[in-house]
């Protein structure tokens, strides 16, 4: 190839044509000068015809995917040969542009295309920002802050909740997860609510209702507590007010204020 190359245009492509790997190259003619049925063409076939034209024209020669541009080829052996005519690299009147790359055809041999792998994802922690401000409203909800009197007025009720053993606050209530209960027992984490009507007297249909109303009261103010970590405890006055509670409440701890 390189002892041709001093050689004029048409001689250097017909005595280097044969070394071309033609399962590789497809030619095009894009001028409209060969014909098949010509002697050159049929002898030699359409590549010889294209590439022994005077000028390349960009999309002449395919080679697998990459287009040989008869510009380049005019610059590499613009040495050798003076121009004759139109540039090398000027297409001819009426000639239509092709493209310049063509897609590689994937075959069995051919090796795969580098695909990136998804990079592996860090381990599913929660954010540690959320997680340290609810821990931090918890806290805060659930700490017993004292208050100096008892809601209600009622001085049998506030006598009896004074009085609970061990109790924290005598004289008043302890805020705790949004609600005033009757007294803390601090030492055992214990939040008590007491109950000081006379249920024992009271009509069968007066008592079952005041007794639904406990309950309902009972579930609410008991979630409240162990929300927070306390133990709860309900205190009454008569064994027969413990047995109609601990009837609808069997779990619950209730105990009869001997205190009071």
């Amino acid at each position: 190839m390189v002892q041709e190359a001093s050689q004029p245009w048409p001689v250097l492509a017909e005595k280097c044509y044969q070394a071309l790997e033609h399962d590789r190259v497809e030619f095009h003619d894009l001028t409209g000068r060969c014909s098949v049925a010509s002697a050159g063409a049929a002898a030699m076939g359409l590549g010889l015809c294209v590439l022994a034209a005077p000028e390349i024209v960009a999309g002449a020669v395919v080679v697998t995917g990459v287009v040989v541009v008869g510009l380049l080829i005019k610059e590499a052996l613009d040495t050798y040969e003076p121009r004759r005519g139109r540039p090398w690299g000027t297409p001819a009147p009426g000639a239509r542009p092709m493209p310049e790359t063509r897609p590689v055809p994937v075959t069995k041999h051919a090796p795969p295309r580098n695909t990136p792998k998804p990079e592996p994802k860090g381990p599913d922690f929660p954010p540690v920002g959320p997680t340290e401000v609810a821990e931090g409203e918890r806290r805060r909800r659930c700490e017993p802050i004292p208050v100096p009197y008892h809601l209600g007025g009622n001085k049998l009720h506030d006598t009896c909740a004074d009085n609970v053993p061990n109790n924290s606050n005598p004289g008043g209530d302890v805020f705790v997860n949004g609600k005033n209960f009757d007294a803390l027992q601090l030492a055992t984490r214990t939040l008590w609510e007491v109950k000081t009507n006379d249920i024992d007297t009271y009509k069968p249909f007066v008592r079952r209702s005041e007794l639904q109303k406990q309950v309902e009261e009972a579930n609410r103010e008991r979630a409240l507590a162990v929300a927070c970590g306390y133990q709860f405890a309900i205190g009454v006055r008569t064994e027969m007010h413990k047995q109609l509670l601990k009837a609808l409440l069997p779990d619950f701890d209730i105990m009869v204020m001997t205190w009071c």
